[in-house]
């Protein structure tokens, strides 16, 4: 059966993440946001150079590439160039996937 979004999901955006870390360390909610912004900003600029980043117990970032092709518009039927482009990947780790799993 295909995935099917439900009305009850929940998603957790930056917000909430900073929120969520200043009420569990006891932090003020800007050095929160602070911390937040510093670990996702590490990520980026480490992509950035090529590096892979791994977190044990939780997961790994890298970048793929992918080539360029030939695509059509599935509006108007035109032949479209697709640029070569990086992506990033996020692989989960095996204790991320066992706890979801247990």
């Amino acid at each position: 059966m295909p995935y099917r979004k439900t009305t009850r999901e929940r998603r957790m955006n930056k917000s909430e993440l900073i929120k969520n870390l200043a009420e569990e360390k006891g932090l003020h909610v800007d050095e929160s946001a602070e911390i937040v912004d510093a670990f996702v900003d590490a990520i980026k600029e480490a992509l950035i150079r090529g590096d892979r980043v791994e977190i044990r117990g939780f997961g790994s970032f890298k970048m793929k590439g992918y080539k360029g092709y030939t695509g059509r518009n599935p509006k108007t039927g035109d032949v479209v160039d697709v640029t070569p482009k990086k992506l990033p990947f996020f692989r989960p780790g095996k204790e991320l996937k066992e706890y979801l799993n247990a």
